[in-house]
């Protein structure tokens, strides 16, 4: 478990971005961006919302967009309790034909939760205003999907994060240039999507780190990874 709102000030903060830059990169409004940061989720107008910004935000930071959403389903929107195992029953025959009735009505519901989610973003670009959010994803352009799905498969993606402990690290572009420096609190989550970039870790046997979705696990005195393209070489 993480905090959601000091996570992404930190993120913002670490990069020198204001409130206005992120509203036009996003496509939220800052004062919902002010409200996220702050954990003023009751500020925002409704759960369906409030995970459509976060993943917009989150990922515009160069974060993880649906481990936000999930936090967030955790904390503020809760799950199904588990209930205790039953022996198998063979159904009647009126017991199929409710279940099927049953599947037939799940369908349906799955149908009408579509078109709704349709009809809030939808609504969300009225919400306020023009300058309202929209949801990345949903209304997107084909050419703007093109375009990113070109830019993706020249690019690497790694994840680190802290599970067992904080470690300080160093992540730099593939010129040199720095991306991040400080420590990795537990349970904190850095993504980077370059076509190469280098990383060095204080302490890589207290955080998981993934290049392209692979886990990659450093050799024993292993403390730095470059990777370019598809390579990953240790140091």
């Amino acid at each position: 478990m993480f905090e959601i709102g000091s996570s992404l000030r930190e993120a913002r903060v670490r990069q020198h971005l204001g409130f206005e830059e992120l509203e036009t990169r996003t496509k939220v409004r800052a004062k919902y961006l002010r409200h996220l940061e702050e954990e003023r989720f009751d500020q925002l107008p409704g759960h369906a919302y409030t995970k459509g910004f976060l993943q917009v935000y989150a990922d515009a930071l160069g974060l993880d967009g649906r481990l936000y959403v999930e936090e967030y389903n955790l904390r503020f929107v809760g799950g199904e309790d588990a209930g205790t195992p039953r022996a198998p029953r063979v159904p009647t025959g009126r017991q199929r034909r409710r279940r099927d009735r049953r599947e037939t009505g799940t369908v349906g519901i799955a149908l009408a939760a579509i078109l709704l989610v349709t009809a809030l973003v939808i609504a969300a670009w009225r919400f306020g205003g023009h300058e309202d959010p929209q949801v990345d994803g949903v209304n997107a352009s084909r050419a703007t999907a093109a375009t990113s799905s070109k830019a993706t498969q020249q690019q690497v993606t790694v994840t680190i994060r802290a599970v067992r402990g904080p470690s300080f690290m160093e992540v730099r572009s593939g010129s040199g240039r720095p991306l991040y420096t400080g420590t990795l609190e537990r349970g904190q989550l850095q993504r980077f999507a370059k076509k190469s970039l280098s990383l060095s870790v204080d302490r890589p046997g207290n955080v998981v780190v993934k290049v392209n979705g692979t886990r990659y696990v450093f050799p024993p005195g292993g403390r730095s990874l470059t990777v370019s393209g598809a390579t990953a070489v240790s140091g």
